[in-house]
């Protein structure tokens, strides 16, 4: 018996505990006999030929994907490779239903694994040949194209249609395998030296990654912020250490100092919840030591005019903790205030070292914990600034990244543009045009909330504001876990190029061509936006 007719068995008697498979439906193939898997969906029963079956899963967490065909369900993981679901209720055109514990997702081998999510699973039968009819002599209640043949019952009064998986996929996912990694690879490359030439920064003008503490607003300088991400679970306290000094935690098999900038600064202490944030900054131009620095929130990526920073007073900047305040941001006519942090001066290096050197075989233990992700042993690793889209998770490079400012109180809608364009702004004198992303992405509206963000990118030399639910962190993925992802449509493949595949954190980002995300005609449409206005 094979391994997948011996796991059907379990499952047949796991739905019904007191009915057992009889032993003649699991047999060994005979000479002039077939294999088939056999599922329910909609009350009628369904085949597939047991040798295209890899195996059979539960329905695994799914990544759904903008512009795919409307019967995938999405992208899951199945041990490291990234896994198209179809949802053959959509496909066949059946009402949907939400998935129980009898659901199943039958992963077929067509040169690259595919699941199909069924209703429920029956088992594993040998069919000879005189019991296989054609489907042209039947008509079913689904698209025949779809039916290779069918099975008839012993007892001649009920059938079961035999699919044609691979046409299937051919009809539903058009050149869904055809993409090769490395025309990806190339397209790729091309794309960041084009994005690194659009988006130099003018000589008088800094980046700022700004935060907030106890109602306070500070920045770093965006050189010295390497990512932003989660607070874990849980931290490793390290004896003998200032009170400011949580501990240490462990990012991608290496070390990190914590430090709480409220107990730095001697602010009242909370609560530590999601919404706390993890900045990592390096210690200085070429420092190989990096802290974590725990915030209250994330706000945004600023870009601003030198002429807005001032140095911080010398009567201020004698101590304490004005001192690791090297200047004042000037905003919003002088109403909004963000104070430049300095990495250098904010750090006690003797405290750092102390964390440095603990219990070696303490932090031994903690860079082996099952919690540490994997990271490629090459160490190449690429950075994205991440953010989330009705739940789903999307990267975009963060040279990419110009800023990201809240979204105002209202926009100026401009006449005769595409729906997706929300309307334009002004951003520092520059009239910006700001598309709804999720509508951009043919997803369902949302209402405002105070989450929400414009990431302001360059497309094709058009700035462009984009708003999405939230920006959630800024982090380093190593390139062992970023793959091309599966072609399911000429716009998706154009858009969602690779997929970053965190198997040990069960996530999976979808990692977006920033210079793709508008097409030529509505690059003019936000060009002309913006010069309506």
């Amino acid at each position: 018996m094979s391994a997948v007719a011996q796991s059907l068995e379990t499952l047949e008697a796991e739905f019904a505990p007191d009915r057992k498979p009889k032993p003649a439906t699991v047999v060994t193939a005979a000479t002039d006999a077939r294999q088939f898997v056999i599922f329910h969906i909609q009350g009628e029963r369904f085949a597939v030929s047991l040798s295209e079956v890899q195996e059979i899963i539960r329905v695994p967490g799914i990544v759904q994907v903008p512009f795919s065909p409307p019967s995938l369900e999405g992208l899951a993981n199945l041990r490291g490779n990234v896994l198209p679901v179809i949802n053959l209720r959509k496909a066949f055109g059946f009402p949907l239903i939400l998935h129980d514990d009898a659901t199943r997702v039958v992963v077929l081998d067509h040169g690259r694994p595919i699941g199909l999510i069924v209703d429920r699973m029956a088992n594993v039968v040998t069919v000879d040949a005189e019991r296989i009819e054609s489907a042209d002599s039947i008509r079913a209640t689904i698209d025949s194209d779809f039916l290779t043949g069918m099975i008839k019952d012993a007892d001649g009064r009920s059938m079961v249609m035999i699919l044609d998986t691979e046409q299937i996929v051919r009809r539903e996912f058009k050149d869904i395998f055809n993409r090769e990694a490395g025309a990806v690879g190339d397209r790729t490359i091309a794309a960041q030296g084009e994005r690194a030439r659009q988006l130099e920064v003018p000589a008088d003008e800094d980046q700022l990654v700004s935060f907030e503490v106890a109602g306070q607003e500070y920045a770093f300088p965006i050189e010295r912020v390497q990512e932003i991400v989660q607070l874990p679970e849980t931290v490793t306290g390290i004896p003998n250490v200032a009170g400011h000094v949580l501990g240490v935690i462990t990012l991608r098999n290496r070390l990190l100092p914590l430090v709480s900038l409220r107990g730095l600064f001697s602010l009242p202490a909370i609560a530590l919840t999601e919404a706390n944030k993890v900045v990592v900054v390096s210690l200085g131009p070429g420092a190989t030591q990096s802290v974590g620095v725990v915030m209250d929130s994330v706000k945004e990526v600023l870009r601003v005019s030198r002429s807005l920073v001032e140095p911080m007073p010398d009567l201020l900047n004698g101590g304490g903790t004005l001192s690791d305040i090297t200047a004042i941001c000037r905003l919003q006519d002088g109403r909004r205030l963000v104070s430049v942090l300095s990495a250098e001066k904010m750090f006690n290096r003797v405290d750092l070292e102390k964390l440095a050197q603990a219990d070696e075989d303490g932090m031994a233990e903690l860079q082996s914990g099952a919690s540490a992700p994997a990271t490629s042993d090459s160490g190449d690793e690429e950075q994205f600034v991440v953010f989330r889209l009705m739940g789903e998770e999307y990267g975009v490079p963060i040279d990419a990244v110009q800023e990201i400012v809240r979204v105002p109180a209202e926009l100026t809608r401009i006449p005769n543009t595409p729906d997706f364009i929300e309307g334009v702004i002004n951003l520092r004198g520059v009239v910006l045009p700001v598309i709804d992303q999720r509508r951009r992405f043919r997803l369902d509206a949302a209402e405002r909330t105070d989450r929400q963000r414009i990431m302001v990118l360059t497309v094709r030399g058009v700035q462009t504001g984009f708003i999405v639910d939230f920006v959630s962190e800024v982090r380093r993925i190593p390139a062992a876990a970023i793959g091309p992802a599966p072609n399911l449509s000429d716009e998706q493949a154009r858009i969602v190029r690779r997929v970053a595949n965190l198997e040990t954190e069960k996530r999976m980002i979808l990692l977006l061509d920033v210079l793709q995300l508008l097409n030529v005609g509505e690059i003019e449409a936000a060009s002309r936006s913006s010069l309506a206005h």
